[in-house]
């Protein structure tokens, strides 16, 4: 595998591998409300990421701008939708998550994100045309199979944890036709776009700044470490790879958390999990199986002629 296109993997498995460890932060603050965390982290990223821009990266932004400018009016148009829409289903999925946690359960928030890389992996197939072998097939099997082991509760409670994962699902279809800007300033585009949307209902909640220094410190980490650095991760991640693929490695994240709950938080898990999460896993490396066969064996994917820098 040339370096080039084994960077895109190494940032796919960062990203979601990062995100499962986000419960460990978010619950040394839980006695604040969620709706709070999210405004602020949101805010707070959104201040980071634009001053890193201005800072350090204005020759790469003024690069986006023209090429924004050079684009014909309807093609201006497109990547205007394109980028409001990105923004949205981002700040949809950061809403109807934490609506989810307070107000269904965190089960089945945490479903959702079980469900997520399946459709991500169909919504490639059919929106974007890309390629599923028989063991990308096999593997979707396994991941449905895996989820059927783990899903109970009502029937609202799935269509709630679906709906949440097909906004982050088509979240990152939209990424993969943005294909033309900078991945750091679109993350900052995207930002920008949901600190908008969620500004009048902050506005609407205000009463007082927290004070607690505490909580500052640990939002910083929460905007820097498990929403910047990831979210750029996997949006250079596509790049370099189809979004089925990314999709499948999301699978990672509801593992990495599984282990944090019973390693760091000591809470208990039963066989059924433990063969659930071990057959999810099974899943991604199957999923993935060229990719190991190349990394590992030295055998040349032959889906994959190898992706320059």
């Amino acid at each position: 595998m040339k370096t080039g296109h084994l960077k895109y993997y190494l940032a796919a498995f960062a990203s979601v591998v990062i995100w499962g460890f986000f419960s460990i932060p978010l619950r040394k603050i839980q006695y604040y409300p969620s709706d709070q965390i999210l405004y602020y982290r949101i805010f707070t990223s959104l201040i980071f990421t634009w001053t890193y821009i201005f800072l350090f990266r204005v020759k790469q932004f003024k690069s986006d701008w023209n090429y924004f400018n050079s684009l014909d009016l309807n093609r201006r148009k497109k990547m205007i939708i394109l980028c409001l829409l990105s923004g949205l289903l981002i700040s949809g999925n950061w809403f109807t998550y934490i609506y989810v946690v307070n107000n269904i359960n965190l089960k089945s928030a945490a479903f959702a994100y079980m469900v997520c890389p399946l459709i991500t992996a169909f919504a490639g197939f059919m929106v974007l045309k890309e390629k599923l072998s028989l063991f990308k097939l096999i593997s979707l099997g396994m991941a449905s199979l895996s989820i059927i082991i783990l899903a109970q509760g009502s029937f609202r409670e799935v269509l709630w944890s679906i709906f949440v994962a097909s906004l982050y699902s088509f979240f990152l279809i939209v990424q993969k036709v943005i294909n033309k800007l900078d991945k750091f300033n679109l993350l900052g585009i995207q930002l920008l776009i949901s600190g908008i949307l969620i500004l009048p209902f902050y506005l609407y909640h205000f009463k007082s700044l927290p004070n607690d220094t505490y909580f500052w410190v640990d939002i910083l980490i929460i905007s820097i470490f498990f929403t910047i650095i990831p979210l750029y991760l996997s949006l250079y991640a596509l790049i370099g790879m189809p979004s089925s693929t990314l999709g499948i490695i999301i699978y990672l994240n509801p593992i990495v958390a599984f282990a944090v709950a019973f390693f760091y938080f000591h809470e208990s898990i039963t066989l059924q999990q433990l063969y659930a999460y071990s057959l999810l896993l099974l899943a991604v490396i199957v999923f993935n199986w060229n990719t190991v066969k190349e990394i590992f064996f030295k055998i040349p994917d032959p889906e994959q002629p190898g992706i320059t820098p």
